[in-house]
């Protein structure tokens, strides 16, 4: 019987270096997790992340869908991305609960097919 897959949330402090895209880091993370930020096919885990303004902290969140099991591996495949890219530096890094306002964007994750490596 397969496990169900839940959403679960990573979110980090993220200073951007001057002249770094914005994107770069959600390009990161799905590199990091999907083997290019530009893949055809489904996410073999979906994810959404989004990067706010500097000024509020933690200000990068990641949000996945994963079996329990394999959420460890998943977080940790986004911590390295983060703190392996260039052009930021990470500070605070962790996980958090689903906020009220993401439960429809991890309804929407979580319907989509999974592929398999």
């Amino acid at each position: 019987m397969a496990l169900r897959r839940s959403p679960f949330v990573i979110e980090a402090v993220l200073r951007l270096n001057d002249g770094t895209d914005p994107g770069a880091p959600g390009a990161a993370v799905t590199t990091e997790l999907c083997g290019h930020w530009e893949h055809e096919g489904d996410c073999r885990w979906p994810h959404n992340s989004e990067l706010v303004p500097e000024d509020e902290a933690p200000n990068f969140r990641t949000l996945f869908i994963a079996t329990p099991d394999e959420e460890r591996d998943v977080r940790a495949r986004i911590e390295r991305a983060l703190r392996t890219g260039q052009g930021w530096s990470v500070g605070d890094c962790g996980s958090r609960e689903l906020h009220p306002e993401e439960q429809s964007l991890a309804a929407r994750l979580s319907s989509t097919s999974r592929s398999q490596l």
